[in-house]
């Protein structure tokens, strides 16, 4: 096959004026039948005048501008949620060049209200947000500010319930069923990044996987302290997005945004709280100021951390075992005491699961337990194994 202008076989070239007239006049042709069809039938363009404009070109060179309504299932889960997304200030107090005392805003984030009953409105954000604040100011759609105080946080699950005047607010969040999403459904992260007056910032994405755990130091020593249970996603999450909302296309709050991996070598790796995970430790921390728990009465450490002499010799631990929890004190009259447990013995399994590391025994604890439950412990002491029978109680007893 030729370009159009080559004779192949010996025969002649088209006519190129003709066909250049010819085609000129059907561009014109063509143009007034796209006019009479948008200007001759009612209702076919929207009314709406808020939207993007588009261009019509007609045959006599004058253009008319027309307002076209755009509208996706993004934009109406947007508008559903939007507004009932915040921006948290965390204030402390600082001294200025004429020695005077004053709050300001050293760390933003987000939240989301998610209730607004008897005057009264309340707020899920992140715990990391709202750690060390001396004032909390809250930020809403329309960029007036409100302060807010402290209901009670959860260090372990990164939550935390602010509670503040409600009279202007209009919006409240509705929740959904994290647990009915699909990898690969689309999900919209609403927030507040960067600290900056970007309130209200949407970024769309996926969720990239639902059962997620990520390990985590909470007291900033090194070590792994606990392992958060979350969701991923490639929705943008941007440092001062923490607290916000990941909405589904429904308009609907299925987690709570919580962090990302930042490295160079990564991208698009953002992590949310699911909802369903984070409901009875909202209602929790509403109700009583604070995540009741179950609690053993004992302080830990991980053996792996234990010197392999001390293994041995204070411990007098077999030498095939190198994993477990170590008993570092006992509270008196918790339920370890009552159990009989003593400071060094070697917890190696709970309820017939084995225990390997700390990580393992408080998501054990935490996650499989309840006040009132009755758990049983297998822990080497100096070299013999025994079994315990704990009655967990409430941890804000101890």
């Amino acid at each position: 096959m030729g370009y159009y202008n080559q004779t192949p076989n010996g025969r002649q070239r088209p006519n190129r004026t003709g066909v250049f007239f010819s085609g000129l006049a059907g561009v014109a042709v063509g143009a007034l039948l796209v006019w009479l069809l948008f200007y001759s039938m009612p209702g076919l363009l929207p009314e709406n005048d808020t939207g993007s404009e588009t261009v019509i070109e007609q045959t006599n060179g004058s253009s008319e501008t027309v307002s076209v309504d755009v509208t996706t299932d993004v934009t109406e889960a947007v508008e559903i949620a939007s507004d009932a997304v915040v921006g948290v200030s965390n204030l402390q107090s600082s001294t200025d060049f004429w020695s005077q005392s004053q709050n300001q805003a050293v760390g933003t984030g987000s939240g989301v209200i998610y209730k607004n009953e008897g005057g009264t409105a309340y707020v899920v954000t992140n715990h990391h947000v709202i750690e060390g604040a001396e004032g909390l100011e809250v930020t809403l759609y329309d960029g007036s500010k409100v302060e807010a105080t402290l209901v009670g946080s959860d260090i372990w699950t990164d939550l935390a319930v602010l509670e503040m005047d409600g009279s202007t607010i209009e919006t409240v969040a509705e929740f959904g069923d994290s647990d009915a999403l699909k990898q690969g459904e689309t999900v919209i992260a609403i927030g507040n990044p960067l600290g900056l007056d970007f309130s209200g910032s949407v970024t769309t994405g996926v969720v990239s996987g639902t059962d997620r755990a990520i390990p985590v130091d909470l007291n900033g020593d090194g070590q792994e302290d606990w392992q958060a249970e979350v969701m991923q996603t490639d929705a943008a999450i941007n440092p001062g997005n923490s607290g916000g909302a990941l909405v589904n296309l429904a308009g609907q709050v299925v987690g709570i945004n919580s962090m990302k991996i930042a490295t160079s070598a990564v991208e698009g790796i953002g992590f949310s709280i699911p909802i369903n995970s984070a409901l009875p430790i909202i209602e929790s921390l509403e109700e009583e100021g604070e995540m009741i728990r179950p609690a053993m009465g004992i302080t830990l450490l991980d053996l792996a951390q234990v010197p392999r002499n001390a293994r041995l010799e204070t411990l007098n631990l077999p030498e095939d075992v190198t994993e477990g929890v170590v008993v570092n004190d006992v509270v008196e009259g918790s339920a370890a005491a009552e159990a009989g447990m003593e400071r060094y013995d070697v917890i190696v399994e709970m309820d017939g699961q084995p225990v390997s590391d700390i990580i393992e025994l408080r998501q054990h604890l935490y996650n499989e337990k309840e006040i009132g439950d009755t758990l049983n412990v297998q822990a080497y002491r100096n070299g013999e194994l025994m079994e315990f029978e704990l009655e967990l109680v409430d941890n804000s007893t101890l």
